[in-house]
């Protein structure tokens, strides 16, 4: 594993534990950005793994998983509406499980402990 991989999978099991702190203390809309930040980490690796290049910027994450990679486009792109809002209104606790959930999944697709 090299220096950018390393740092990607720490980086997203930050997000991940902070998150999941946030969530147990009811801070949601902290957990549901950590969360995606989380998401985020874990698709960009997925990107690296597989491309050889890392994505500047959302949009360019969204266009590369949406082009090669549907199912996690899928979920990234639903829960980013859920990032984007916690700016906004108060996110809740269901709402924080569906990214916690689907951060599990993005984990264990890309063969990561917890």
């Amino acid at each position: 594993m090299n220096e950018t991989e390393t740092a990607l999978i720490e980086n997203a099991k930050e997000y991940f534990r902070n998150a999941t702190s946030a969530e147990k203390r009811k801070e949601y809309n902290t957990a549901v950005t950590l969360f995606f930040k989380t998401l985020a980490a874990l698709a960009d690796l997925m990107i690296y793994r597989k491309e050889g290049r890392l994505p500047s910027s959302h949009t360019e994450r969204f266009r590369t998983l949406e082009e090669k990679y549907p199912d996690t486009y899928q979920k990234l792109d639903q829960n980013f509406s859920f990032y984007q809002d916690s700016y906004r209104r108060k996110m809740d606790a269901e709402i924080s499980a569906l990214l916690r959930e689907d951060a599990k999944r993005l984990y264990e697709q890309l063969g990561i402990s917890m």
